[in-house]
């Protein structure tokens, strides 16, 4: 962001900013929960919001809920999940807008070193853990193993076991041989990922391949990115499949809260990239108007355009 001038935040007082702040984050080990614990303190200590507070879920589809039901201010969500409840047609009372774009995400699939699986195929007749009901990855799981070929359907031809668990129950799974594989969407690395490799020796499946049918069905909201060499002990660089993750309100959510946000999301960028992670990008102006289709707030939208003069 060399050559771009950041203003403070703009003036607020006690009477004019929101007495409580809700941030919906996501399961406990995973970056969206750490994400939106660091937002909540940062919204706080510089005066967005009297006092702020993130919320443990299940992950995208729950945090929509969340937001659209009035129990969260502001949600992370993968930009896949965003997309499919917006087309549901909410009353444009209640929408969805976007705040920006705070990270890519990474979908992990996750098996042992030694299960002798060397691709998305070879889970055919396995079991395979698809994410928490709620969670993002719960939707975007099943359209990569529909591009893989392969079906839900126990016992079909081609088809897997699936068992319904999040991060924290898949990698137990994983541990104790119930499951044969995790799909996880997270930043990189994901900490519960990290420590369990430690401990039982793990490596991903490169999803890669599955993107142009992805993204001939589903959209573009789905990119080729590289978990790299060493953000996991001992895993080589693997290509995978990113989906962007967006920051969301909903849209009847006062302009100059959201300003304010936007703010601060440039302006101490520093304060929001959890300590674990080495994926999430730098928060800038440029990085977080690509929202991949999704509608940005237009307090959000008025903010950009300041920032970029």
């Amino acid at each position: 962001m060399s050559g771009l001038l950041l203003p403070g935040l703009s003036a607020c007082t006690p009477t004019d900013r929101p007495g409580t702040v809700t941030v919906a984050g996501g399961e406990p080990g995973g970056f969206y929960l750490e994400f939106a614990e660091l937002l909540a303190a940062s919204l706080q200590r510089h005066g967005v919001a009297g006092q702020a507070t993130a919320l443990t879920t299940g992950g995208s589809l729950d945090n929509l809920e969340h937001l659209l039901t009035g129990k969260a201010t502001f949600a992370v969500a993968l930009a896949d999940s965003a997309a499919q409840r917006t087309a549901v047609g909410d009353p444009p009372a209640v929408g969805l807008s976007a705040v920006g774009k705070v990270y890519e995400n990474y979908v992990h699939c996750v098996i042992r070193q030694n299960s002798g699986i060397r691709d998305i195929g070879a889970l055919a007749g396995r079991t395979v853990a698809v994410g928490k009901p709620g969670s993002g990855t719960s939707l975007t799981t099943p359209r990569l193993i529909e591009a893989a070929g392969l079906s839900t359907t126990a016992g079909a031809a081609g088809g897997v076991t699936v068992l319904s668990l999040g991060l924290n129950e898949g990698i137990a799974a994983l541990r104790d041989g119930t499951a044969d594989a995790l799909f996880w969407s997270g930043g990189v690395p994901t900490a519960a990922i990290a420590a369990a490799n430690d401990d039982v020796g793990l490596g991903f499946l490169d999803l890669s391949p599955l993107l142009p049918a992805l993204r001939a069905k589903y959209g573009v909201f789905y990119d080729r990115v590289l978990i790299p060499a060493g953000a996991y002990a001992g895993i080589p660089a693997v290509w995978t499949v990113g989906v962007a993750n967006v920051l969301l309100c909903r849209s009847d959510l006062d302009d100059q809260t959201v300003k304010r946000t936007v703010e601060l999301l440039v302006g101490h960028a520093e304060e929001l990239i959890p300590r674990s992670s080495l994926g999430v990008q730098f928060l800038s102006p440029e990085s977080l108007i690509n929202t991949a289709g999704l509608p940005l707030h237009p307090g959000a939208a008025a903010a950009y355009r300041e920032l970029h003069g």
